[in-house]
């Protein structure tokens, strides 16, 4: 599955798209315009992700990187 894909998933799930995470996650005090703030484990986001939103790990982690900017939409 392409990453996109996974976004694609996640958004009909959540209703939530890439920006809309970037800003909960900085909500949450996880990530800055920066991407993820320092010390920032992705275990405490997957749990976030998985207790507010029902995201499986696979696709919690499709966030992670999204946060961390290792992937972009449409990779």
């Amino acid at each position: 599955m392409s990453f996109q894909a996974y976004l694609d998933n996640i958004q009909a799930k959540t209703g939530h798209g890439p920006e809309q995470f970037k800003r909960l996650a900085a909500a949450q005090g996880f990530a800055d315009g920066d991407g993820l703030k320092a010390g920032v484990k992705a275990g405490d986001i997957v749990a976030w992700l998985k207790r507010d939103f029902a995201l499986g790990h696979g696709h919690a982690m499709a966030i992670v990187a999204l946060l961390k900017g290792t992937k972009r939409p449409g990779d």
